[in-house]
Protein backbone atom coordinates (compact mmCIF):
# COMPACT_ATOMS: atom_id res chain seq x y z
CA UNK A 1 0.00 0.00 0.00
CA UNK A 2 2.77 2.46 0.93
CA UNK A 3 4.60 1.69 -2.33
CA UNK A 4 1.46 2.45 -4.38
CA UNK A 5 0.93 5.75 -2.57
CA UNK A 6 4.59 6.68 -3.09
CA UNK A 7 4.43 5.79 -6.81
CA UNK A 8 1.16 7.69 -7.23
CA UNK A 9 2.58 10.72 -5.46
CA UNK A 10 5.76 10.59 -7.58
CA UNK A 11 3.65 10.36 -10.74
CA UNK A 12 1.54 13.36 -9.73
CA UNK A 13 4.66 15.37 -8.90
CA UNK A 14 6.21 14.39 -12.21
CA UNK A 15 3.12 15.55 -14.10
CA UNK A 16 2.88 18.77 -12.10
CA UNK A 17 6.51 19.67 -12.82
CA UNK A 18 5.85 19.54 -16.55
CA UNK A 19 2.70 21.65 -16.37
CA UNK A 20 0.12 18.97 -16.94
CA UNK A 21 -3.39 19.12 -15.72
CA UNK A 22 -4.27 15.68 -14.41
CA UNK A 23 -7.22 15.50 -16.81
CA UNK A 24 -4.82 15.93 -19.76
CA UNK A 25 -2.52 13.11 -18.69
CA UNK A 26 -5.06 10.49 -17.81
CA UNK A 27 -8.39 9.44 -19.13
CA UNK A 28 -11.03 7.79 -17.02
CA UNK A 29 -11.67 4.33 -18.39
CA UNK A 30 -14.82 2.33 -17.84
CA UNK A 31 -14.48 -0.63 -15.41
CA UNK A 32 -14.36 -3.12 -18.30
CA UNK A 33 -11.46 -1.30 -20.01
CA UNK A 34 -8.47 -3.31 -21.17
CA UNK A 35 -6.07 -0.36 -20.65
CA UNK A 36 -3.19 -1.40 -18.41
CA UNK A 37 -1.26 0.81 -15.99
CA UNK A 38 1.84 2.18 -17.70
CA UNK A 39 0.24 1.99 -21.15
CA UNK A 40 0.60 4.98 -23.50
CA UNK A 41 -2.20 7.52 -23.06
CA UNK A 42 -3.38 9.92 -25.79
CA UNK A 43 -2.53 13.56 -25.10
CA UNK A 44 -3.90 16.83 -26.39
CA UNK A 45 -1.50 18.06 -29.08
CA UNK A 46 -1.68 21.60 -27.63
CA UNK A 47 -0.50 20.46 -24.19
CA UNK A 48 2.59 22.47 -23.14
CA UNK A 49 4.49 19.28 -22.24
CA UNK A 50 3.74 17.81 -25.67
CA UNK A 51 4.90 21.01 -27.37
CA UNK A 52 8.16 21.00 -25.37
CA UNK A 53 8.76 17.37 -26.26
CA UNK A 54 8.13 18.11 -29.96
CA UNK A 55 10.68 20.92 -29.80
CA UNK A 56 13.27 18.50 -28.34
CA UNK A 57 12.58 16.19 -31.28
CA UNK A 58 13.10 19.05 -33.72
CA UNK A 59 16.39 19.99 -32.02
CA UNK A 60 17.55 16.41 -32.44
CA UNK A 61 16.56 16.43 -36.13
CA UNK A 62 18.33 19.76 -36.73
CA UNK A 63 21.50 18.53 -35.03
CA UNK A 64 21.64 15.39 -37.16
CA UNK A 65 20.65 16.81 -40.56
CA UNK A 66 22.99 18.30 -43.15
CA UNK A 67 20.48 20.94 -44.22
CA UNK A 68 21.72 24.54 -44.24
CA UNK A 69 18.45 25.73 -42.70
CA UNK A 70 16.77 24.99 -39.40
CA UNK A 71 13.46 23.16 -39.29
CA UNK A 72 10.72 23.71 -36.74
CA UNK A 73 7.44 22.03 -35.90
CA UNK A 74 4.48 23.20 -37.94
CA UNK A 75 1.87 20.77 -36.62
CA UNK A 76 1.64 18.01 -34.04
CA UNK A 77 -0.72 15.41 -35.47
CA UNK A 78 -0.74 12.81 -32.69
CA UNK A 79 0.70 12.64 -29.19
CA UNK A 80 0.85 9.88 -26.62
CA UNK A 81 2.63 9.74 -23.28
CA UNK A 82 3.73 6.81 -21.18
CA UNK A 83 4.93 7.06 -17.60
CA UNK A 84 8.14 5.01 -17.35
CA UNK A 85 10.99 6.38 -15.22
CA UNK A 86 9.85 9.79 -16.39
CA UNK A 87 7.65 10.67 -19.33
CA UNK A 88 8.03 8.99 -22.70
CA UNK A 89 6.35 10.97 -25.46
CA UNK A 90 5.49 9.36 -28.79
CA UNK A 91 4.79 12.11 -31.31
CA UNK A 92 3.78 12.38 -34.97
CA UNK A 93 4.91 15.84 -36.04
CA UNK A 94 5.14 17.78 -39.29
CA UNK A 95 8.22 19.99 -39.48
CA UNK A 96 9.06 22.65 -42.03
CA UNK A 97 12.22 24.35 -43.26
CA UNK A 98 12.63 27.88 -41.93
CA UNK A 99 14.46 30.92 -43.29
CA UNK A 100 17.00 30.68 -40.42
CA UNK A 101 20.35 29.22 -41.30
CA UNK A 102 21.96 26.80 -38.86
CA UNK A 103 25.12 28.89 -38.57
CA UNK A 104 23.05 31.79 -37.23
CA UNK A 105 21.97 29.75 -34.18
CA UNK A 106 18.63 31.53 -34.18
CA UNK A 107 15.86 30.89 -31.71
CA UNK A 108 13.33 28.70 -33.50
CA UNK A 109 10.48 30.83 -32.13
CA UNK A 110 11.68 33.77 -34.23
CA UNK A 111 12.21 31.71 -37.40
CA UNK A 112 9.55 31.96 -40.10
CA UNK A 113 8.84 29.12 -42.53
CA UNK A 114 10.35 29.31 -46.01
CA UNK A 115 8.10 31.04 -48.53
CA UNK A 116 10.30 30.53 -51.60
CA UNK A 117 8.87 27.63 -53.54
CA UNK A 118 12.26 26.06 -54.30
CA UNK A 119 13.32 26.17 -50.61
CA UNK A 120 10.05 25.06 -49.00
CA UNK A 121 10.19 21.61 -47.49
CA UNK A 122 7.87 19.78 -45.10
CA UNK A 123 8.73 16.49 -43.42
CA UNK A 124 6.65 14.05 -41.42
CA UNK A 125 8.42 12.84 -38.31
CA UNK A 126 7.99 10.35 -35.53
CA UNK A 127 9.79 11.33 -32.34
CA UNK A 128 10.17 9.45 -29.08
CA UNK A 129 11.23 11.82 -26.35
CA UNK A 130 12.04 10.69 -22.81
CA UNK A 131 11.87 13.45 -20.24
CA UNK A 132 13.01 13.05 -16.66
CA UNK A 133 11.76 16.29 -15.07
CA UNK A 134 13.38 15.80 -11.66
CA UNK A 135 16.79 15.45 -13.37
CA UNK A 136 16.03 18.21 -15.92
CA UNK A 137 16.99 15.81 -18.73
CA UNK A 138 15.51 15.09 -22.13
CA UNK A 139 16.64 12.29 -24.42
CA UNK A 140 15.45 11.65 -27.98
CA UNK A 141 16.27 8.04 -28.89
CA UNK A 142 14.06 8.04 -31.99
CA UNK A 143 13.80 10.82 -34.61
CA UNK A 144 12.57 9.44 -37.93
CA UNK A 145 11.64 11.94 -40.65
CA UNK A 146 10.72 11.56 -44.28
Amino acid sequence: MAVNITCSFATLCCLAVWGFRISDATSVQPPHSTMKPGSPVPMNTNNPGVRKAARFGVYRYNNSSNDLFLFKESQINKAMVQIVRGLKYMLHVEIGRTVCEKREHSSLDSCQFQRKKNLKQMLRCYFEVWITPWLHKAYVPVALCH
